[in-house]
């Protein structure tokens, strides 16, 4: 008999929603969470009871009952540093992730979320793949100065998730492959993925490459004058470079088909910038490359920004000599969820505890 499991991700806008019978949806939805509602609310972990109450009346609208669900599964949130698996929600991860101990995100809520919902009907909660999923090798944490360590924050469901069917498309191995995976949305990650092991990222909101909102590094003698020129505030400082950075501070949007269109149409503007995102991106990957010897059994580019052609093939046209590029564009987020949750509950993986 397919078990039911209830999927949860919640975004910084919006809630995605999904109903499995085993690894296959049943009902999905996208919640959004309109601005001016979320503004009532000073910090994310407020938002608890908010998207909790937008979740039930989902259930309540297609007359769902979690009575015989075999488990809830939520996205992990930015946790202390742990390696990669499928976690039991506990107390110590509730309480980290409403302190916000590396930081807000709005997956923080996720795993409340998953407890509140399973606690009546005494349901396992699990995450997986948290955000903060570190599994970096010593080299990989110097930064240049002792003061600052570089972090392992990334879009590790994500990653590993598109790791895993990269294998399987492939033939080969997970825990033998060796893949360069450039994770495209709003922030970008490049990493290699080794053994099933991300063992270098940058940091998706502080370096790296330019993205849609976030500039990415920047030449940093430059950035510090800037920091105290008395014009910007820490917290506009901070919009700036995630948020208000990328391509939303050089083309005043952050929609890839805009531009597209701008640049079809003769902005040469555009065209220059857009093109500068796909030369960084391909640069961090010929970059990680290093980290594994060059030895890559395929380079992955995915998530939404991998669905625009001419981005891909800029990027491409740069990286091919080094491995062969698969595109798989989207996320796989929520069928990542079921996965994990599926691996413990059918025994081939151990529920890890935080």
């Amino acid at each position: 008999m397919a078990r039911s499991i209830l999927v949860i991700n919640p975004g910084s806008t919006s809630t995605k929603i999904a109903v499995f019978h085993d690894a296959i949806p049943q009902i999905q939805k996208n919640i959004h969470h309109p601005p001016a509602e979320l503004a009532n609310y000073p910090k994310i972990w407020t938002q608890l009871d908010y998207r909790l109450e937008a979740i039930q009346d989902f259930l309540d609208e297609n007359k769902i009952s979690l009575k015989k669900f075999s488990a809830i599964v939520a996205r992990g949130g930015l946790l202390k540093p742990i390696k990669g698996g499928t976690y039991i929600v506990s107390a110590n991860m509730l309480y980290d992730s409403e302190i916000g101990i590396q930081g807000e995100h709005a997956a923080n809520l996720a795993c409340a979320l998953a407890y509140r919902l399973a606690q009546p009907f005494n349901l396992p909660a699990f995450v997986v793949d948290p955000i903060s999923v570190d599994e970096f090798e010593p080299l990989a944490r110097i930064s240049g100065h002792p003061l600052i360590e570089r972090r392992c924050l990334s879009h590790t469901l994500n990653i590993h998730a598109v790791g895993r069917e990269t294998a399987q498309m492939l033939g080969i191995d997970y825990e033998k492959s060796n893949f360069i995976i450039a994770h495209l949305g709003g922030g970008i990650s490049v990493c290699p993925l080794t053994a099933g092991r991300i063992v270098d990222v940058n940091d998706a909101s502080s370096d790296g490459p330019f993205s849609p909102e976030r500039t990415g590094g920047l030449p940093l003698q430059q950035f510090i004058s800037l920091c105290f020129s008395n014009q910007y505030t820490a917290s506009q400082m901070k919009r700036l470079v995630m948020g208000e950075g990328g391509l939303t501070a050089y083309l005043k949007t952050n929609n890839a088909t805009e531009i597209e269109a701008r640049i079809r149409q003769g902005d040469q503007y555009a065209r220059l910038i857009y093109e500068a995102m796909a030369y960084q991106i391909a640069k961090e990957i010929g970059a990680m490359s290093t980290v594994i010897g060059g030895k890559i059994d395929a380079i992955v580019l995915t998530g939404g920004l991998a669905g625009s052609k001419m981005l891909m093939d800029w990027i491409k046209e740069r990286v091919e000599f080094i491995a062969n590029v698969m595109i798989l564009p989207g996320e796989f987020e929520m069928e990542a969820l079921v996965k994990g949750a599926l691996r413990v509950l059918d025994g081939i993986e151990e529920a890890l505890n935080y």
